[in-house]
């Protein structure tokens, strides 16, 4: 089965995504002319602004939403696999896919925005890839592909990669405990047994509440860790602050290193930034599309802004305290050691550089804190899943009347997943990770940049934003009729409610 898995992986995550992601944020930031750097600031302004409704969540709960599928273990052991598998500069190639990235996150959550819909049962917005491919280009056969695919991704294959790295950070500081025989993994740890229980107890009362207690509870956990985690990074770098320019000097040399670590480098440096800032995947617009916002291009800004979060702040601090502490290994493609800092049998895959690195400074206060900090991020990342999977299943209802049935199935199945990833070997969760987001990438990325070409939406809902916006409009609106966007159901309906409103107000 490994065999197997390694084999799809390596066909999945070929050159030619690698370069598909670098090229496809390239293109979209000079399309929007690198709206992600000129609207900076409007970010902010979005992601205070107080817009909820009964059916949608606001502008702060969907970044929340979002950010919690985005900040996971990707951020802790997904950086130290980089650095430990492509060396330091891996982490330049992070930045690189960040930075292009939240192009692509704006391109994707306008789109969902600008394409969701009302659930007829619930009577919450849904949006995303699967519906805006059917509704702009009219491609039903594959919006049903995307959702198929989104949901063994997220429903099947990723949620095990969360999970084990919990269990991972928990036996960190708490050793295995008693081992126990299983006929699934072989023998199990206590600990790693409970930490499992606490997680499927807890993630089974959220994913029965729906999409209002998601947002409700990431909103506060998210945020709080997330501060807390870079607070603790920022102690760390400023008492070793004097080794901050030789940090940004081996990151740059590794870079651009022209040996074969190079394309070790590059390879994991995006796969790992896309994995964990998630631009271009397909999963942060399902969040953006149950945003409540006045104009589309607001959410695409907000989410835009998650992959900064997500990337330049919590990767970087993960990054910057196994540097600075030296807490790593890095091994090649034959797994020898090019360097060798910290224990042979340490595992690089998982949480256990950034534990070494914070215990430098915080004692066993730090490898406690890093369990924490997994166990939140990665108990959200399983909530954003669950979302994501139970928004295409919802979508696929209407299609093949899959209804309650399907939504109660990938309740079960993903509580399955969890509990088999916390109890498998590390590399080989990772790989079936892997799978789920490059599955996801092609056909997104694919599916926006053919989008682009026949239609142009984001574009034109981007520049009639900025209209707006030089013109002083205190309330945006918008009109897809009036800009030549088609098949926009949601919004031709809210702006005939609007002008209907104003008609009765003038009379």
């Amino acid at each position: 089965m490994e065999k197997i898995i390694n084999q799809i992986n390596g066909v999945i995550w070929s050159p030619a995504l690698i370069c598909l992601c670098l090229l496809a944020g390239l293109f979209f930031s000079i399309a929007t002319r690198f709206a992600q750097a000129r609207h900076f600031f409007e970010m902010f302004r979005l992601l205070i602004k107080p817009n909820t409704s009964a059916e949608g969540i606001s502008s702060f709960q969907a970044l929340a939403v979002s950010l919690s599928g985005r900040v996971g273990i990707g951020n802790i052991a997904g950086v130290a696999a980089a650095i430990g598998f492509g060396g330091p500069g891996a982490i330049f190639w992070m930045w690189v896919v960040a930075f292009l990235g939240a192009s692509t996150a704006y391109i994707e959550s306008t789109l969902a925005q600008i394409y969701k819909v009302t659930d007829t049962e619930t009577g919450e917005y849904r949006g995303g890839p699967a519906y805006y491919f059917e509704k702009c280009l009219g491609w039903k056969p594959y919006g049903i592909l995307f959702a198929v695919a989104s949901i063994i991704s997220c429903g099947l294959f990723l949620p095990g990669v969360q999970a084990n790295g919990v269990a991972n950070a928990i036996t960190e500081v708490f050793g295995t405990g008693e081992m126990i025989q299983t006929s699934i993994a072989g023998k199990v740890g206590v600990n790693t047994l409970i930490s499992l229980a606490f997680i499927l107890i807890t993630l089974g009362f959220i994913i029965f509440g729906g999409i209002k207690r998601i947002a409700h509870f990431t909103q506060i956990i998210v945020p709080f860790m997330a501060l807390g985690y870079i607070i603790l990074a920022l102690i760390i770098v400023f008492i070793n602050i004097n080794k901050v320019p030789e940090i940004f000097k081996l990151i740059l040399d590794n870079a651009f290193s022209f040996d074969a670590a190079m394309g070790a480098a590059i390879a994991l440096g995006v796969k790992r930034g896309v994995y964990s800032n998630e631009a271009g995947q397909g999963t942060g617009p399902h969040a953006a599309g149950a945003a409540e916002v006045e104009h589309p291009s607001q959410q695409g800004l907000v989410q835009a802004f998650s992959v900064y979060i997500d990337t330049l702040f919590v990767c970087s601090a993960t990054a910057f305290m196994i540097l600075i502490t030296q807490t790593y290994n890095i091994v090649d493609a034959q797994g020898n050691f090019i360097v060798q800092n910290v224990a042979t049998n340490t595992i690089i895959d998982s949480p256990a550089f950034t534990q070494m690195a914070l215990a430098t400074v915080f004692n066993h206060f730090g490898a406690v804190f890093v369990a924490i900090a997994v166990f939140f991020f990665a108990f959200t990342t399983i909530l954003a899943y669950y979302y994501i999977a139970e928004t295409n299943i919802a979508y696929l209802s209407e299609k093949i009347g899959m209804g309650d049935l399907g939504i109660f199935l990938i309740k079960i199945i993903i509580m399955l997943s969890v509990a088999y990833g916390a109890v498998n070997q590390s590399g080989y969760v990772w790989k079936i990770g892997d799978i789920g987001v490059g599955l996801m990438a092609w056909l997104n990325i694919v599916g926006i940049i053919a989008l682009y070409f026949l239609a142009k939406p984001t574009i034109t809902a981007l520049r009639d934003y900025e209209t707006q916006k030089a013109a002083g409009i205190k309330t945006y609106s918008f009109n897809p009729k009036a800009l030549g966007i088609k098949n926009a159901t949601f919004w031709e309906q809210r702006w005939q409610q609007q002008n209907s409103h104003q008609s009765i107000n003038d009379d």
